[in-house]
């Protein structure tokens, strides 16, 4: 991946702690940040991908990203596995929601055990996460707090009732969050994706036809790719948005 155009010095030896790193958005938000110098940690629980692309970046970057393996769906090894994460990076500035998975799943085949367990993968993981994060980032002084929702929930689409909730809540999520948190100067937003083309999309959901009939939708006609994310994640994070926050960046080639 090409290093962002811009240089967001403030970053240079801030803790990055990343959710769902080790592969697609995650991943490039890994390497964009460990490339602006920033100490970075992630969580996932996919181990043979998350070790490979430590070794890729081990030589090219400052500061070695963490990986660190773990199931966000458990909330007590959530807390813990945030606390290892501050404490190898010795400090917490930035968090960045990421994880998620938008499995498919027809109205009439949803179960309160499924519907239960979206919740658990797409949203309640976040506020467990920033809850763990919180008192780290006060010792920092302050940071940023990023949730990826998604354009998803705005498109009525008939096949993801549970992830299109979990999406939404994300940004009820954020705006409270931000609203507790801003007087211990810690910002809060949300980036709303469109439909990245990344290879487990391709895998599972989406082929050239469904790719071309979203480019057809936005104003740029260009496929979004994971690295598309980082630059408006780098924003976020450093103090170019120092008074940004509860808001909602829409990052999706110009469909809304």
């Amino acid at each position: 991946m090409a290093m962002a155009a811009a240089q967001f010095y403030d970053l240079e030896g801030c803790g990055v702690l990343i959710t769902g790193g080790g592969s697609g958005i995650g991943a490039a938000l890994v390497e964009g940040f460990a490339r602006q110098g920033a100490k970075v940690a992630f969580i996932d629980i996919a181990e043979v991908e998350s070790r490979a692309l430590v070794d890729r970046l081990t030589p090219e970057v400052a500061h070695v990203p963490y990986f660190l393996k773990a199931d966000l769906r458990n909330v007590s090894d959530t807390a813990l596995t945030v606390d290892r994460a501050a404490e190898a990076l010795g400090s917490l500035s930035v968090l960045i929601n990421n994880a998620a998975r938008d499995d498919r799943q027809p109205l009439e085949e949803v179960t309160g055990e499924s519907w239960d367990e979206n919740q658990a993968v797409n949203l309640r993981h976040m506020f467990f996460v920033a809850q763990a994060a919180v008192p780290h980032m006060r010792r920092s002084g302050g940071g940023s707090i990023i949730n990826f929702s998604s354009i998803a929930f705005m498109m009525n689409m008939g096949d993801i009732p549970a992830y299109a909730t979990a999406k939404a809540g994300i940004i009820g999520l954020t705006k409270s969050l931000a609203g507790r948190l801003g007087p211990d100067n810690i910002r809060v937003n949300a980036v709303l994706p469109g439909m990245v083309v990344t290879e487990r999309q391709k895998k599972l959901w989406i082929d050239d036809a469904t790719i071309a009939a979203m480019i057809e939708k936005q104003c740029l006609k260009q496929v979004l790719v994971a690295e598309d994310l980082v630059g408006p994640c780098l924003y976020l994070a450093s103090g170019c948005s120092a008074r940004m926050t509860a808001q909602t960046m829409i990052i999706d080639g110009g469909v809304f």
